[in-house]
């Protein structure tokens, strides 16, 4: 089958005779043709920082398929549309974690595109436990971004919205701008959306944002002013960076809440000034990770999937459409920044 492997640290290579997959353990598998698979910013440092796990790998985690051969009595029919949560947790019933369904927390867990191989290939094996019906009102490309606009609700729910109160979101790209969509349709009045780059502001003042270009002064001062001084209700880090963590803190009003989404690439310090007003306004810190598929219903993923291509719009964040043969020329092209792109998606069904 087609797929494209890692086969060394920075050596990514598009081939068409890779090995069909295996099931990950002994649960009943449906064998799941791959839709479409986006490329995380995971992927960066795991394809070409050495941090896989080990090599050969298929990387790719946020995907969607049609359901090719279905469980035998289960719950999915043959050409079934559905996205896939891609984390196995191991030890079911003996892991605390796994028995409050709280699986990202779990001591041990497989996972595809990391620790075992993932969706940029034409075909995956599934435990039926990690389908999710895709509706009829989502687009099926649309529906690869399920996981990471999952965990961008994931993050949102951490907070205590207060209808028409002001949030932030620190980075534009594709989690940072569903995370303010998520704070809007979550009941806030305006929603400050902070980074570098032109053409993600542009997108997100076009999506109802207010944009705020870091280049062009302080962020936090831009925002103070802009709420008489009082700050935002609700204020999300979406970069990872130790700068951003720290403009987040400062962000936060009185009673604030911060959630820390980015993973953090650096060392994050805070003086003695920054720790005060911690304490002093009382702010309330969150750290959040993944998301979560129970409790069955009210979860991350049915929620994204209800609201996909309705209140919460993907279509616009997506900047390529490519097939996996473009897998070596583009992650060369994001990995040393020659162009800017926002969500580039593999097109794995028409590869």
């Amino acid at each position: 089958m087609k797929a494209l492997v890692l086969e060394a640290d920075r050596q990514l290579v598009y081939t068409e005779n890779h090995p069909m997959p295996t099931a990950p353990d002994e649960r009943p598998t449906a064998l799941i043709k791959i839709a479409a698979c986006g490329i995380c910013g995971s992927d960066i440092p795991r394809g070409f920082g050495g941090k896989a796990y080990f090599y050969p790998l298929v990387m790719g985690h946020e995907f969607s398929g049609i359901v090719e051969e279905p469980v035998a009595g289960g719950r999915f029919r043959q050409g079934e549309r559905v996205a896939v949560f891609p984390l196995i947790p191991k030890h079911m019933h003996t892991d605390p974690a796994n028995q409050t369904g709280n699986y990202a927390q779990s001591r041990e867990y497989d996972y595809y595109g990391s620790r075992r191989d993932g969706a940029f290939a034409q075909y995956l094996r599934i435990p039926e436990w990690n389908l999710f019906p895709v509706p009829d009102h989502v687009d099926l490309l649309h529906a690869s971004m399920t996981e990471p606009a999952a965990v961008a609700l994931h993050a949102v729910r951490k907070l205590r919205v207060i209808a028409g109160s002001d949030a932030a979101v620190l980075g534009a790209g594709p989690i940072g701008n569903m995370a303010a969509q998520w704070l809007r349709i979550h009941g806030c009045g305006r929603v400050f959306v902070v980074d570098v780059e032109p053409r993600k502001l542009a997108l997100a003042e076009e999506m109802g944002f207010v944009p705020v270009n870091a280049t062009q002064g302080d962020p936090v001062a831009a925002i103070l002013d802009a709420t008489d001084g009082a700050g935002v209700q609700c204020s999300i880090e979406a970069c990872g960076l130790p700068v951003t963590f720290l403009q987040a803190v400062r962000l936060a009003g009185m009673f604030g809440e911060v959630v820390f989404m980015g993973n953090i690439a650096g060392e994050f310090k805070i003086g003695e000034k920054d720790f005060s007003n911690i304490l002093r306004k009382e702010l309330t810190i969150h750290g959040t990770w993944n998301s979560k598929i129970t409790p069955t219903g009210a979860d991350d993923w049915s929620t994204v999937l209800k609201y996909l291509d309705r209140e919460l719009i993907v279509a616009p964040l997506i900047t390529d459409k490519l097939p996996l043969s473009a897998g070596p020329a583009i992650f060369d092209d994001l990995v040393n920044r020659r162009h800017t792109h926002n969500k580039v998606i593999f097109d794995v069904l028409n590869s």
